[in-house]
C-alpha cells in the first residue's frame, strides 16, 4: 500500500452549506432513539437498495453509523438482507450464525467475513443486533457477503463451498485433484499474505494457469447442464448458492490473471462488474437490500484511484440497473485516524493521523457546516446549496492523501458527515481465530 500525494482542482473558496441543509443526528449509537433518523422514511421512498458508503476501512464511527441505519431500515422498512464488502462464499457462514446457526461468534467473525473485516467489536455488536432481531421477527433479516473470495487472491472459499454442495448433488462427481492443489499453492489466508499469494501464482507456468482456467470452465458447464439432476437432490437455494459461489471464483481468476501481468485495468473493471452482479443476484430472492461499502464501490460516476484510469463501479452497474430502485448513501470525515495506506500497515502501523479536509473538497464544505454528525438529502437542497455543491470536485478516497474527483450531485443522493473518526476497536475473540500472519500483525498493533 503506497501514500500518494493529493490530487485535485479543488477551488480553494470557503463554503458551508445552509443550516436549512442540515439533518443533525443526535447519536451514533446503535442502541438508542431512532427518531431523529426519520428523514429517512421520505429519502428511501420506495428503493430496493439502499447503498452506505464509508470513506475508509475500519473506522468505529462508520461500523456504528452503518448498523444505525440498517436498524432503522429493518425495523421501519422492512429490508431483510445486510449485503457487505466482503467474500460471497465466506458470508455464508455469518448468514447462518445470525439465523441462529451454532457457531462461535469469534470463529464466524474471523473466517465469515475477509479483508480484515470482521475483526472489530463494532462488527460483532451489529451481527449480535441481527441475530437478536431474528430471534422475533417473522421474517429473517440476512447476511451477504458481495465480494469476491479469499481477500480477493484465493480461489479455494468459492471452490469448495462448489465441492461441498456436489458432495450432496452429484455424489459420484470427482474433481481433478491437481485443481486444488494448484489453487492450495497460492492461496492467501487473509489480505496481509496477498502479496506472497501473487508472486506464488506468478511462478507457475502457463500451461498451468491455463490447465486451472480450463477446470474452472468445465465446473461451471457441469452445474449448469445438470441443473435438474441436481435439482432432484438438493434445494433451488442450495444450487443458486453454490453456482453464484463459482461465478465469483472464474471472475477471481481472470483477476489473478490480470494481476499477474500487471493489468490493472482488468482487475478494478472485472472486480466492479462482479460485485454488482452479486448484488442483483441477492436482490432476485430478495425485496428490499441494504448494501455497505466504501464510497468508491457505491457512487454513480466513475471512480478514480491513483495512478490509474477512470473505471466503472458497482454503483454505475446498479444505477444503470436499477434506477430509482438505487439509493446512495455516500459519507465524508473530519478529522481523527484514518487506514494507513503505506507499507508499514504491514507491520502493524493500521492507522494514521488524518489531515483536515482540504480546501474546496465535499469533505471540507461538510465539515465547515456543522459541528455534529449530520447528513444532508442532495436532492432537496436550495439553490445556494446546490450551487455549493456543484462546485465540489474532489472527495477524500481513504487512500493516503489522494482525493478522488467526484461529482457529489451525479454520485449520491445522501450525504452523512462524521466529524472525528477513530480506529475500530479489535475483538480478541476474531483475532483469536484468525490465520497466524493476522494474529502477528495485530499483536504489533501501534495504536496512534
Amino acid at each position: 500500500m503506497e501514500k500518494v500525494k493529493t490530487a485535485t482542482n479543488a477551488p480553494t473558496t470557503a463554503a458551508r452549506l445552509s443550516d436549512q441543509a442540515v439533518m443533525p443526528l443526535r447519536t451514533l449509537d446503535p442502541t438508542g432513539p431512532l427518531d431523529d433518523l426519520e428523514w429517512l422514511d421520505h429519502a428511501v421512498g420506495d428503493a430496493r437498495v439502499v447503498a452506505i458508503g464509508e470513506s475508509a476501512h475500519y473506522n468505529g464511527e462508520f461500523y456504528r453509523l452503518r448498523h444505525r441505519l440498517l436498524r432503522y431500515l429493518v425495523e421501519r422498512h422492512g429490508f431483510s438482507v445486510y449485503a457487505m464488502e466482503t467474500g460471497f462464499a465466506e458470508g455464508l457462514l455469518v448468514d447462518a450464525w445470525v439465523r441462529g446457526g451454532d457457531d462461535r461468534l469469534g470463529h464466524v467473525m474471523a473466517n465469515g467475513m475477509t479483508s480484515l473485516m470482521g475483526l472489530w467489536a463494532q462488527m460483532r455488536d451489529l451481527l449480535r443486533w441481527m441475530r437478536h432481531h431474528n430471534e422475533t421477527a417473522m421474517r429473517p433479516l440476512g447476511f451477504s457477503g458481495i465480494d469476491l473470495p479469499g481477500s480477493n487472491m484465493s480461489l479455494l472459499p468459492g471452490l469448495d463451498a462448489v465441492l461441498a454442495y456436489l458432495a450432496q448433488a452429484d455424489p459420484e462427481f470427482r474433481l481433478d485433484p491437481s485443481v486444488r492443489e494448484t489453487a492450495s499453492a497460492f492461496a492467501a489466508m487473509s489480505a496481509f499474505s496477498a502479496p506472497a499469494a501473487i508472486a506464488a501464482y506468478g511462478q507457475f507456468p502457463s500451461a498451468t494457469k491455463d490447465a486451472l482456467t480450463a477446470s474452472l470452465a468445465e465446473l461451471v458447464a457441469l452445474m449448469t447442464g445438470r441443473r435438474l439432476d441436481y435439482l432432484q437432490r438438493t434445494t433451488v437455494e442450495d444450487y443458486e448458492r453454490a453456482l453464484q459461489s463459482l461465478r465469483i471464483t472464474v471472475t477471481l481468476d481472470t483477476i489473478i490473471r490480470a494481476m499477474a501481468r500487471g493489468d490493472q485495468r482488468t482487475v478494478m473493471f472485472n472486480r466492479e462488474a462482479a460485485i454488482a452482479d452479486t448484488v442483483e443476484w441477492i436482490l432476485g430472492g430478495q425485496d428490499r437490500i441494504v448494501l455497505a461499502a466504501h464510497n468508491g464501490h457505491i457512487q454513480r460516476g466513475p471512480g478514480t484511484l491513483p495512478g490509474l484510469t477512470p473505471m466503472t463501479p458497482m454503483g454505475m452497474h446498479l444505477a444503470d440497473r436499477l434506477g430509482k430502485d438505487y439509493l446512495v448513501i455516500g459519507t465524508t470525515s473530519g478529522t481523527g485516524q484514518i487506514l494507513n495506506t503505506g507499507p508499514d500497515f504491514y507491520t502493524g502501523t493500521f492507522f494514521t493521523a488524518m489531515e483536515a479536509p482540504e480546501p474546496g473538497s465535499l469533505d471540507a464544505l461538510m465539515h465547515a457546516s456543522h459541528d455534529g454528525p449530520f447528513a444532508t438529502d442532495l436532492r432537496r437542497l436550495s439553490p445556494i446549496d446546490t450551487d455549493a455543491v456543484r462546485g465540489i470536485t474532489g472527495q477524500r478516497a481513504g487512500i493516503g492523501t489522494f482525493y478522488s474527483p467526484v461529482s457529489p450531485l451525479d454520485a449520491y443522493d445522501i450525504i452523512v458527515h462524521l466529524p472525528h473518526v477513530t480506529a475500530a476497536d479489535p475483538d480478541d475473540a476474531a483475532l483469536a481465530h484468525s490465520p497466524r500472519d493476522v494474529r502477528e500483525a495485530f499483536a504489533q498493533w501501534k495504536p496512534q
